[in-house]
């Protein structure tokens, strides 16, 4: 596996490994199969692995902690703190709101190092904006934890460019954590633009889009009941069937070159710059294993500019999160 540099300080896989989905938003999962995933990751090359206390909430840091204990010297785990939880509800419902006042940074920080069994995160995200916090007061709290030896690096998500520049001038941000696919191409522009000035890495998640492009979700139905994901606009209804159209036409340019839809999609993303590092999630071995091969395929100009427009942002039905998620972007 390729490695890729985050910031100055983190040198992590060309692919790394989103673990939401093993306890959190898509359904059921196995404990034991996430496991052998978990591991299997490890042996494939991958060193990046990303996490967060919603995550079940608190259940994923646990899995982690759990499944890495033993190669702990050989990984890069992240995680994100930044929401106002309810201890007694599960997923997402949960989240009340975000929090990132400081005193929150450090409660959060100590209660994910006892979670994942570890004495430093190695990346600590902001996982949304407090628009009631200064970003500087909040990124000072994560910078407290750094000198500590609790933090190795510190991250931002979903953040809009000013606030990268504001966060950035209190203490070096490694990466910036959003949303990015073939599909999702909001970061492009101003964003990516800001991180590349910076030598801020980019970090996307849902680079599959949320597993629309593999083209294995072919109804809405294919989802269970509690899958989250029957809340997103570009899954419900007519705008399901308007995106499947999509897919196909990169199922269509995927057989042409002899992969899956979901290697193609995800070699785009590897291929928009060096410091772009995807985070596809895997509960399966076998779909963690096409997702790592997709580091070694190479894409030309031509085929690039052809995949962009065979899945234009124009083309893109519904939006991309609910309303009161998307409030919650770009700060």
């Amino acid at each position: 596996m390729k490695t890729r540099k985050l910031g100055n300080d983190l040198t992590v896989s060309a692919v790394g490994l989103g673990c939401m989905g093993m306890s959190f938003a898509y359904g059921a999962s196995d404990e034991n199969e996430s496991i052998r995933t978990l591991h299997r990751a490890v042996d494939l090359g991958i060193t990046f692995f990303d996490t967060a206390e919603i995550y079940g909430p608190y259940t994923n840091e646990v899995l982690l902690g759990k499944a890495l204990k033993e190669v702990r010297g050989r990984v890069v785990i992240a995680t994100k703190f930044g929401f106002r939880l309810d201890p007694a509800k599960q997923g997402v419902a949960a989240l009340t709101g975000v929090d990132s006042r400081p005193e929150h940074v450090r409660t959060v920080a100590e209660a994910s190092l006892k979670r994942l069994g570890i004495e430093t995160i190695d990346l600590f995200y902001q996982h949304r904006v407090d628009p009631d916090v200064p970003i500087e007061d909040t990124v000072g709290a994560m910078a407290e934890l750094v000198k500590e030896g609790k933090v190795r690096a510190l991250g931002l998500s979903e953040a809009g460019s000013a606030t990268i520049r504001r966060a950035h001038a209190v203490y070096p941000i490694a990466a910036l954590q959003s949303e990015y696919s073939l599909w999702s191409r909001d970061p492009e522009g101003d964003i990516l633009d800001t991180c590349r000035e910076l030598g801020i890495g980019f970090v996307p998640y849902s680079p599959l889009g949320r597993g629309f492009l593999t083209g294995s979700i072919r109804k809405a139905d294919d989802l269970e009941a509690d899958d989250f994901r029957r809340q997103v606009p570009r899954f419900q209804a007519e705008n399901f069937d308007a995106n499947a159209v999509l897919v196909a036409k990169l199922e269509a340019l995927a057989r042409e070159k002899g992969v899956t839809a979901a290697q193609l999609a995800l070699a785009w993303v590897l291929h928009q710059g060096d410091s772009i590092v995807p985070i596809p999630g895997a509960r399966k071995i076998n779909h963690l294993e096409q997702n790592a091969a997709a580091a070694s395929i190479t894409l030309s100009a031509a085929e690039l500019e052809q995949l962009g427009a065979a899945i234009a942002p124009d083309l893109i039905a519904g939006k991309r999160y609910s309303d009161a998620s998307l409030a919650m972007t770009n700060l």
